[in-house]
């Protein structure tokens, strides 16, 4: 409801406005009155009316200074002027200062009523292209990171010439000219699943997108509950070894100052040319799968010396010292909830060095780990609902295999299948789940594409995921992102109603979620290239569609 907010001095003509009008059967909500502008000014600001009805000729403080303050912190408040001095200083004075109307007193309930709905008309067309004008930024947005997603991939993967990658990347809006990168992965979790929606993960995320996007120093990629991948570069500024270490101060000090987050990072090797983007960030994947192996909340960097440590177990541990207790198998449990298939050999790789070289060589104590490694295995595919024939089926008879692992070599190789294999069938089932979500999803937006309201937030709540999360696998599952689909629906939904009804463009975009019939028949034209209009033509005539 648009509200209305009243200062004039005389006391008879402002109990005439104020109750002259029926304002909520108008539909407007009088929020506040004041005698004057000094005692308006602060109500004003605490009501923060849509409209304002302000006389000129007041004590202590006038209607046009009031206006040029109004104008000034409230920028959209419209502002009609009463004014029993039909002055026409006054009235250049008052357009001067953006004042929407001038009305010379006395003024009639009727007339009045007449200007204000004009004002409230404006205000209406304002709010809706803001509206519409943030949610199509929102589109911009979302289509942006998944674009620059698989551009990313194909970065990485060197499949195109470095031009055409450059060129790419700027139509991105991706700036890669430089002498020196490094590539940095980054992931926060407020500690628990990552499919878990949690707000205060999303405000930290936003808080990291923000302070990555002012440093230009940095090329953000979002990988949705993968974390991130920032490129950093050197630049006339900073040299690549300080340009990492600021933005990885940045970084720390951002998800810092949210209690309860959890953060990791893992730095790749510097590099001379973009073609060799792949071999940094095989680097930093690398040391970001010692996310499993060691205590959150720090950035491991691959160039550096690494502490190879499992959690609070020290690294000259002797066979004759060891406490079972230690090897805390939650480690590999996580690593075979969360971790990715291309990591396995990386995890296993550490977790063998951190226990210690001298200790492996024990043949006893290395069919110890392999066992407790399995036996994780096995729990994970528990977990996965596999009954005992399939998990013997893929994880095998560990007592008939057991003879079989004589070397340190023949261990990890046993152990890199088995996990691969656990990790597909988890990757299987986590994608029987994403697409079971992804469908009732699809059911939710087909049952409430008409409704204005309908977004990324609240489609992804419908299935209890995170909006980030949701994001990252509805474009995966339908190759487009959300709001390309909306739209696509709301389209095919448009031209339904376009053929088979006489509906006018106006009521067919209200039928579909659109408040703007502009804005609908601007996105019906860039999305079918032709006008509503033309679309029914084609039909009626029967012309191809």
């Amino acid at each position: 409801m648009i509200k209305v907010f009243l200062v004039e001095d005389e006391i008879v003509m402002r109990e005439g406005i104020k109750n002259g009008i029926d304002w909520e059967k108008e539909g407007y909500d009088f929020v506040g009155e004041a005698g004057d502008g000094e005692l308006a000014y602060p109500l004003i600001q605490k009501t923060r009316p849509d409209i304002l009805l302000t006389d000129i000729r007041m004590p202590f403080m006038d209607g046009l200074e009031l206006s040029r303050l109004v104008r000034k912190e409230l920028p959209d408040t419209k502002i009609i002027i009463l004014s029993g001095y039909d002055d026409f200083q006054y009235a250049k004075e008052a357009l001067r200062l953006g004042v929407t109307d001038y009305l010379v007193k006395p003024v009639a309930a009727a007339k009045l009523l007449e200007a204000i709905h004009a004002v409230a008309v404006k205000i209406e067309e304002e709010q809706e292209q803001k509206r519409y004008l943030a949610e199509f930024e929102k589109e911009k947005l979302e289509s942006a990171a998944y674009a620059r997603q698989k551009y990313f991939d194909t970065l990485v993967n060197g499949s195109q010439p470095v031009s055409e990658m450059i060129e790419e990347g700027r139509k991105l809006g991706l700036d890669l000219v430089s002498n020196r990168y490094n590539v940095l992965l980054f992931q926060v979790s407020s500690g628990g699943d990552q499919e878990e929606y949690s707000e205060a993960q999303n405000t930290v995320r936003a808080a990291i997108m923000e302070a990555a996007a002012g440093d230009p120093d940095v090329v953000m990629i979002e990988r949705g509950a993968d974390g991130f991948v920032f490129i950093i570069k050197e630049t006339e500024a900073h040299t690549l070894e300080e340009a990492i270490d600021i933005f990885s101060k940045k970084l720390v000090d951002t998800v810092s100052a949210y209690p309860g987050m959890v953060y990791f990072g893992g730095i790749g090797r510097d590099i001379n040319r973009l073609s060799e983007m792949g071999l940094s960030y095989q680097e930093g994947g690398r040391v970001f799968a010692y996310r499993y192996l060691r205590k959150q909340n720090c950035i491991v960097d691959s160039r550096q010396e690494v502490p190879k440590t499992i959690a609070d177990i020290p690294d000259d541990l002797q066979l004759t010292s060891i406490d079972a207790s230690k090897l805390d198998r939650r480690i590999v449990i996580s690593f075979l909830k969360r971790g990715l298939k291309s990591e396995v050999p990386h995890f296993i790789n550490e977790y063998f060095e951190s226990i210690g070289k001298d200790n492996i060589q024990s043949a006893i104590f290395r069919q110890y780990i392999a066992m407790d490694m399995y036996i994780s295995a096995v729990n994970c595919m528990e977990q996965l609902g596999c009954d005992p024939a399939e998990i013997t089926e893929h994880c095998g008879d560990f007592r008939k295999m057991i003879g079989s692992l004589s070397t340190v070599s023949d261990v990890k190789e046993h152990l890199q299948q088995l996990f691969e294999t656990v990790i597909e069938i988890r990757d299987n089932a986590l994608h029987k789940k994403d697409s079971s979500l992804f469908r009732k999803a699809e059911s939710y937006i087909r049952q409430n594409f008409a409704n204005e309201d309908i977004s990324l937030n609240t489609v992804a709540a419908s299935v209890n995921l995170s909006p980030n999360h949701f994001s990252t696998i509805f474009s995966q599952e339908e190759g487009q992102t959300f709001i390309e689909y909306l739209t696509e629906v709301r389209m095919e939904r448009a031209r339904e109603l376009l053929r088979s009804t006489s509906m006018k463009t106006t009521e067919v975009a209200f039928a579909v979620g659109y408040k703007d019939p502009h804005y609908f028949s601007c996105l019906f034209k860039k999305t079918q290239e032709c006008t509503p209009r033309e679309y029914r033509l084609r039909t009626e005539e029967g012309l191809p569609s």
